[in-house]
């Protein structure tokens, strides 16, 4: 038995009846608080600071990096330690994001009333919402969320709006011996309820304590790029130790190197190849591009809680939402009213203007008054207020062509004979998912009593049927057909009824294949199944719509789910990509991970295409630096191994990066890309990289055996002219990755290669030890790289046309994609 089960169990007894009229005493609060029975929440996630911190310091990646960094800055070789930049960086950028994740899931709260009222000792009192504890007595009120889950005690009219939790938009009439949830609004009615959960028990909070859970985007950039990172960084032992040895020894061995201090250029050296070997700029260049795209679709009033979601709804191939407040403004428009009977009584049209106009009238009768208006000083004599439980409401009139009674209501509670004309005729309304109420007339009116005892009027007449649709939102069919175009999949779940739900499914374009969520099979294979063959749900509670994009996601799609409720949380945090509207609850709100702030469900289109452009950019800035990691790890095997120094120092290895992936990176990441995602991101750049990178590294090794062979050339002149081979055939690859070429990109590699002359002029040139190397030095690093850039060029061409190929042997299956 856990610990609040266990307190629970060692209270004594309360007598309900006692509860009801005058709750509990102080000494039975202060019982049920020291044994915890409270209704306070814990907050806390499951990442702490302190483990944010250490997750983004202590990583292996940063123990390389930074090591050869802080071992630059020690010998004195500051001007060769600039790369320590990108570990700073990167540090920041992921422990900003995780803590701001962190502190938007502990502000995270469901309930927002921070006082309700209890009645304690006969005396109705306020109490702090955390204060609450087990066995009080709210006292019930229109307007009061229920802080815990509670049973009804008492009630008179009252009336509960649970739609938050549970998607269904109606009110419901609530009686003594109910269940209510925490989270739900009393909007009708007076009367008490006994709480029987507090705390995590409670529902709400059970929701909340969920939503908590500290979780990541599944970013398909961030884990390929990050599990290529630490491939590389557990690699880097072996390789350093064959590095380190090689530069020692190059040197004069290791006893003559630590005793002659030449052991300072070897480690110089050694931090080049090894510096070289991390892909560190890649990180970097892929959080600012996910930063760039969330200010730009700020702009455009779409809130980017997580970067990497940015990227994530490009890969999404299932979108689902929620129907009210999604795909409907959560009203009701006017759709049509039809007379009954060959000839309506006078005033029907005045009496359906009356009914819009009434201060008590629900949100049903005042869409009414987009099409009929009260005439002024219209009074009437007697009236009966509507209720849920009566699903009625009635009007007597003494004076005029409005003389007798009037009464709007449910067709099937005014109608007697279900042959009727209007039984058929509502019946058929609500079929196509239409709200229909019927318009009746007694030439009687009513009396004082009738009123009272709120009795229907004998002798009515049936005079019109009114039908109301739900409000979509206007862009809502435009935008569901952009993502139908893109071969994404479209779901609706809804608390509503399923014909409800069918009739908006088939207004924004679905096929209106609605399904009753109450019938859906436990099984995930065969709940996936059913999710396959239908695009709409009715009926359906948080815990389905949770289970629902599980079983999506098993299936081995990418699931968006949009919402605004607190029905939607579980979904909205369990899915790939949690989307809420910005009118929406806040903890909707604070699980999402993306906000629409002005509730546009257009705006969705143009998230996808900065999600496509980010994904399209970085894998080709991937495939640049990735190019980068391929050559420089053949380079330092192969000088470790052979014992001969490497061609480069830290400094001159940045400059060379800057030229061919740095400086091109910060413009290319940030340019428009619509291309459409396709999966196999580490498979097409693993084609790319590794066959570039070998064809690098055959240009420089082929510079520097030449160097060596001749003989008389000093390692300045070897290391220049190993930059001017390795720069141009690394221009070469930025060349054909590019393409097409246009006339920005066309200025971009002309500039790079204009940057390649300046860095060997005074003074930036004395300062990276630059310097133009003896003529036939020179006309070997220029052939090589003429030599090396057809071999690049014929990797392209191959991976272009095996590209081609499969994209043509794919079109069945994207065609049957989209027909879902």
């Amino acid at each position: 038995m856990d610990e609040p089960a266990a307190a629970r169990a060692e209270l004594p007894p309360v007598d309900p009846q006692r509860l009801a009229l005058a709750g509990l005493s102080e000494a039975e609060v202060t019982l049920r608080t020291a044994a915890g029975l409270t209704n306070l929440m814990p907050m806390d996630t499951s990442r702490s600071l302190a483990r944010i911190l250490q997750a983004n310091l202590l990583t292996l990646f940063n123990a390389v990096v930074g090591g050869s960094f802080l071992l630059l800055v020690v010998l004195g070789y500051w001007q060769d330690a600039l790369f320590g930049f990108f570990v700073i960086a990167n540090v920041l950028i992921g422990v900003t994001q995780e803590y701001k994740a962190k502190r938007t899931l502990d502000r995270l709260a469901l309930l927002n009333s921070p006082r309700t009222r209890v009645l304690r000792d006969g005396v109705e009192v306020e109490a702090a919402r955390g204060d609450v504890v087990l066995d009080d007595t709210l006292v019930l009120r229109p307007g009061d969320q229920l802080p815990a889950d509670a049973v009804i005690l008492r009630g008179q009219g009252l009336e509960i709006d649970e739609s938050l939790l549970t998607g269904e938009a109606d009110p419901v009439m609530v009686e003594a011996g109910r269940e209510v949830l925490s989270g739900s609004f009393v909007v009708g009615g007076h009367g008490a309820a006994r709480v029987v959960r507090v705390g995590a028990d409670s529902y709400a909070n059970s929701i909340t304590a969920e939503a908590r859970r500290f979780t990541l985007v599944n970013s398909e950039l961030r884990t390929v790029i990050n599990g290529v990172v630490r491939t590389i960084s557990w690699a880097l032992i072996p390789v350093s130790a064959v590095v380190v040895n090689g530069q020692m020894q190059a040197a004069g061995g290791w006893d003559e190197a630590l005793g002659s201090g030449a052991w300072r250029e070897a480690l110089l050296g050694s931090v080049a190849s090894i510096v070289s070997m991390v892909p560190q700029g890649l990180v970097f260049m892929t959080s600012v591009a996910f930063a760039v795209s969330a200010v730009k679709l700020a702009r455009r009033e779409v809130l980017v809680q997580e970067l990497a979601a940015v990227e994530g709804l490009a890969r999404v191939d299932i979108l689902c939402f929620d129907k009210t407040g999604t795909l409907s403004e959560g009203g009701l428009v006017l759709d049509r009213v039809v007379p009954l009977g060959a000839e309506p009584p006078a005033g029907w049209d005045r009496a359906l203007g009356w009914f819009a106009s009434d201060p008590n009238a629900n949100v049903t009768a005042r869409a009414l008054g987009t099409r009929f208006a009260a005439e002024p000083g219209t009074t009437p004599a007697q009236t009966i207020g509507f209720s849920s439980l009566r699903k009625w409401s009635a009007a007597s009139f003494t004076d005029g062509d409005l003389a007798g009674s009037w009464v709007l209501g449910a067709p099937d509670i005014l109608t007697a004979d279900p042959d009727a004309e209007s039984a058929g005729l509502s019946a058929e309304l609500a079929s196509a998912g239409l709200r229909t109420l019927l318009l009746a007339h007694s030439p009687r009116p009513l009396t004082l009593e009738e009123a009272t005892a709120e009795v229907l009027p004998a002798g009515v007449r049936h005079v019109a049927i009114i039908a109301f649709r739900e409000k979509i939102r206007p862009d809502a069919a435009q935008t569901l057909e952009y993502f139908r175009e893109q071969g994404v999949g479209l779901r609706i779940f809804s608390g509503d009824n399923p014909r409800t739900v069918a009739a908006v499914a088939r207004s924004v374009g679905l096929t209106g294949n609605a399904f009753d969520a109450r019938d859906l099979p436990a099984d995930p294979a065969l709940l996936a199944g059913v999710l396959e063959a239908h695009d709409a749900f009715g009926r359906v509670t948080p815990r389905h719509k949770k289970d629902m994009v599980l079983a999506l996601q098993s299936a081995g799609h990418v699931v968006a789910m949009t919402g605004d409720g607190v029905n939607d949380v579980l979904a909205l945090k369990t899915a790939d990509i949690g989307i809420a509207m910005g009118s929406g609850a806040a903890s909707a709100r604070a699980v999402s991970n993306l906000v629409l702030l002005d509730g546009a469900f257009s705006r969705l289109p143009r998230v996808l295409t900065e999600g496509r452009q980010v994904i399209a950019n970085i894998e080709l800035l991937s495939k640049v630096f990735l190019t980068k990691t391929v050559y420089a790890i053949v380079l330092a095997l192969v000088f470790g191994l052979l014992l001969w120094p490497f061609p480069f120092l830290p400094r001159q290895m940045a400059v060379v990066d800057g030229l061919t992936i740095g400086i091109p990176a910060l413009f290319l990441a940030l340019k428009p890309n619509k291309r459409r995602y396709l999966p196999g991101f580490l498979r097409r750049a693993a084609a790319a990289c590794v066959p570039f990178g070998l064809s690098v590294s055959l240009v420089v090794i082929v510079v520097v055996v030449y160097s060596r062979v001749q003989g008389g050339y000093s390692a300045e002149e070897t290391q220049s002219a190993s930059v001017i081979a390795l720069t141009l055939v690394g221009l070469w690859v930025l060349n054909v990755l590019i393409r097409p070429l246009g006339g920005f990109r066309i200025l971009l590699l002309v500039a790079m290669h204009l940057g390649l002359v300046l860095v060997f002029l005074p003074p930036l040139g004395d300062f990276l030890a630059l310097s133009v190397p003896p003529a036939p030095l020179l006309t070997v690093a220029v052939l090589a790289a003429a030599v090396g850039a057809p071999l690049v060029e014929a990797v392209h061409q191959v991976n272009r046309h095996r590209r081609a190929r499969r994209h043509r042997a794919r079109p069945t299956a994207a065609k049957e994609q989209i027909r879902r």
